[in-house]
């Protein structure tokens, strides 16, 4: 017989009889709880014994209405023993099938889904999940399954499963349902033939970079970008032999001669960029590099698939920290990398077997945010134009960078191949470095810290919180003393206006 032993009453809704103390130990049949009806099991995922049980005393009469009066509950052994009863007859034909039931075929599925969801704003909310979800449950939203591995009912349907003719899933680090759901959705937004979703978007990148880049290749890439980023790639990737040449974003001589010059491999760049916001001209590229036999990597984060769709410009891949725009809550850390299955395929099997996998939990918390990342970006949009509008007027600041300005310098490309053109906006201030950390110190609304795309605003000043340990970096990136970065968020802008106004008062 199996046992539970509460150190506290087990809660019921409207149950104030204290029938069970807290030294109550109940007792279950033998497999009780995997008796208990296929359907209750499918919507009881994360909670507790003790809970499936008291889900499971459905025969309970109801509690009276009004406090202190009404009969007891009945003893806990004849429940059980109902509960059991009840459970066994409803679930005997049933338990057999339960592995080939709890997973359903997704291909036909996904296909009807991406044939009925025709716009961003419906795939954001419903693909992956609407139509083809292999996980059985009638909830609405996606259940979150904590597991570390994944059970068979024999060895053939383990071969089966190897040997592909059984669909399911083995063990953590190789799959999870609640992931998977997550990376259709993100393919079906970025029009992808796969997405693999991994633990931070710097780990997106280092994976892409470490299969798709062979040992003695050489990489392309911006001199404005995330500096992380940059640093793997000035100190990992020489200990693979991987050679590297680093032009200005907009600079298509320099990506022409580089191609012409060296057998490469891969050009890898942000756009819009960071902190600058340039833009890169997809489609040119990537004919430009495809011509020479390289693959393009779009690192879209400042875009989000809202605004930009990389793969249908030319792109290879396209990565994501999906941290920003795509969780958009500022509460959970992943990164994804998406494009055509072949190559994406090569970064899953990495992936396996290095790690840095997304926790399922993460997963659902991307997924939930994922169903407002339409609202939020077009609502960031029209801030952030409105924003940088505003500042480019203002007396106190010497310079503004945003693509949906027509001062910048590629506003046409942006056009082109944005829909959008992002919540962030960087901006110099008519000061040098104590101006600037007065302006920063006298904001009341936005954080003063790193990230973007959440929806609290955000506001940093580089030199100090990315280049504070490098004057010298800081002066070869033109990371200015006065230059901001500002992530605007969801908020009224009137009042984002307001905010940055006084703040530009006091200096």
């Amino acid at each position: 017989m199996a046992t539970v032993s509460f150190s506290s009453p087990p809660s019921f809704a409207g149950d104030n009889s204290g029938a069970l103390t807290s030294a109550t130990i109940l007792r279950f049949p033998p497999n009780f709880v995997r008796q208990l009806s296929t359907k209750a099991r499918r919507n009881c995922s994360n909670i507790g014994v003790a809970q499936i049980v008291a889900a499971a005393w459905s025969d309970r009469p109801a509690a009276p209405s009004h406090c202190g009066g009404g009969s007891r509950a009945r003893g806990v052994s004849s429940h059980a023993a109902a509960a059991s009863a009840a459970a066994s007859a409803a679930a005997a034909a049933e338990v057999g099938a339960i592995p080939n039931a709890k997973l359903a075929q997704p291909s036909a599925l996904a296909l009807a889904e991406r044939a009925l969801l025709g716009s961003d704003a419906s795939l954001a909310v419903h693909a992956g999940e609407r139509l083809g979800r292999r996980i059985a449950t009638d909830a609405i939203t996606t259940p979150v399954v904590n597991t570390s591995a994944y059970w068979f009912s024999s060895s053939q349907e383990l071969i089966d499963f190897k040997e592909g003719r059984h669909a399911s899933f083995e063990y953590g680090r190789y799959g999870n349902p609640t992931t998977e759901a997550l990376e259709k959705k993100m393919s079906a937004l970025e029009k992808a033939e796969s997405t693999v979703f991994v633990a931070s978007g710097m780990y997106a990148s280092v994976a892409m970079l470490s299969t798709l880049v062979p040992a003695g290749g050489h990489i392309v890439t911006t001199t404005d970008l995330y500096r992380k980023t940059r640093i793997y790639m000035e100190t990992e990737l020489p200990k693979r032999g991987i050679t590297m040449t680093v032009i200005r974003p907009a600079d298509m001589d320099a990506l022409q001669e580089a191609l012409d010059n060296n057998n490469v491999s891969l050009f890898f760049t942000e756009t819009p960029t960071n902190p600058f916001l340039r833009c890169i001209d997809i489609e040119l590229v990537s004919k430009m590099c495809h011509s020479k036999g390289a693959l393009l990597c779009i690192d879209s984060t400042f875009a989000s698939p809202i605004n930009q769709k990389a793969l249908t410009l030319g792109a290879d891949i396209v990565v994501h920290s999906a941290t920003k725009y795509i969780a958009g809550h500022n509460d959970v850390i992943g990164g994804c990398i998406s494009g055509r299955d072949e190559l994406v395929s090569k970064v899953r099997i990495y992936h396996h077997v290095v790690g840095g996998v997304l926790n399922p939990n993460a997963s659902y918390l991307i997924l939930r945010g994922m169903k407002t990342l339409h609202l939020r970006v077009q609502c960031q949009n029209n801030t952030a134009l409105r924003m940088a509008q505003f500042l480019e007027e203002h007396p106190k600041i010497a310079r503004v960078y945003y693509p949906g300005l027509p001062s910048h310098p590629e506003h046409h490309i942006a056009k082109s191949q944005m829909t959008g053109f992002g919540g962030v906006v960087s901006f110099e201030v008519n000061g040098d470095f104590d101006s600037t950390r007065k302006f920063i110190d006298s904001v009341k609304i936005p954080y003063h810290a790193p990230s973007f795309g959440g929806c609290e605003s955000i506001i940093d000043q580089p030199a100090i919180m990315s280049y504070w340990d490098s004057k010298e970096q800081r002066d070869i990136y033109g990371i200015k003393d006065n230059l901001i970065r500002f992530s605007v968020g969801v908020e009224d802008f009137e009042d984002l206006k307001n905010d940055i106004g006084q703040a530009l008062d006091k200096i």
